[in-house]
């Protein structure tokens, strides 16, 4: 498969580390581009959850792909969420090509775009941390169990279901908070003067123009989505945005050994599940 030149990708909300996260359609979404510039908009690694117990081959290939671009000399940004938030005590860290921040300002074809998770919009993170935690549970839990339903659901050739995505429609208040969510982060864009606020946290991908309440102007507002239930990321080329929406059935050819020399022996020389566990130690 030829990889597609790119000139920005941003993905967040990837959760390796957890039952829900589709590390394999991920990977081959990474190998099957080349991008520019790569950005990874917070809670890639979910420290919350993390576990020596559930670290699948998948999950380490997914961290092995992005050490690569790093090798290949290709700007990596991670930007630090609420789910790897102990990482930020590291701010400002740059290895190389690898720059570990939290928030990001970038001139993009001379327009300003301010990048960040998001979680600083969120009341529940600011002052209930430990009902986001168990709530981080419940959903994983949800996701898994939503798995095994699916695969009962293709046994019997019956569509597929999201649970969580059904609980978000029929409750006005997730909703509400959705809303509130894109329009602060809107507010807040245009106040600054950015033509472009990149967010993740929600788990819900969009591209759309939203006019500030509080400021004369309007601002792009856009999300990478996830990679648990939605399977998105945004990309930047030839001077547009869209939202890339991963389908199995553009991705039927098996790259798995591709194109992975150099990365291939990056977990022998470094012990990530050991590294994530003494972080975690330490937060603690």
């Amino acid at each position: 498969m030829a990889k597609r030149e790119v000139d920005i990708v941003i993905i967040s909300d990837v959760h390796l580390g957890t039952y829900g996260c589709h590390a394999k359609e991920l990977l081959k979404y990474l190998k099957s581009i080349k991008p520019k510039m790569l950005i990874l908009n917070g809670d890639i690694i979910d420290i919350w959850q993390f576990s020596k117990s559930y670290w699948p081959e998948a999950h380490m290939k997914v961290v092995r792909r992005i050490l690569k671009f790093v090798t290949d000399g290709i700007p990596v940004y991670y930007l630090t969420g609420n789910h790897d938030e102990m990482l930020r005590k590291f701010a400002d860290m740059n290895l190389g090509s690898f720059q570990l921040l939290n928030k990001l300002v970038l001139n993009i074809d001379g327009k300003k775009a301010w990048i960040f998770h998001g979680d600083v919009f969120d009341v529940t993170m600011q002052h209930s941390k430990w009902l986001a935690k168990l709530g981080a549970i419940g959903y994983d839990t949800l996701i898994l169990l939503n798995s095994f339903t699916n695969w009962l659901l293709t046994a019997m050739g019956r569509e597929k279901m999201s649970f969580s995505k059904k609980i978000k429609a029929r409750f006005k208040d997730a909703v509400k908070f959705i809303n509130q969510f894109e329009q602060t982060a809107a507010d807040l864009a245009v106040s600054k003067e950015y033509q472009y606020v990149i967010c993740g946290h929600i788990h819900q991908a969009e591209m759309r123009e939203i006019i500030a309440t509080d400021n004369p102007g309007k601002v792009l507002y856009l999300n990478s989505g996830d990679w648990v239930e939605n399977l998105t990321a945004l990309e930047y080329n030839n001077g547009a945005w869209e939202i890339f929406k991963y389908t199995p059935q553009d991705f039927e050819e098996d790259t798995d050994a591709a194109d992975l020399s150099d990365a291939e022996d990056l977990d022998a020389k470094m012990d990530v599940r050991g590294l994530l566990e003494r972080f975690k130690q330490e937060l603690d």
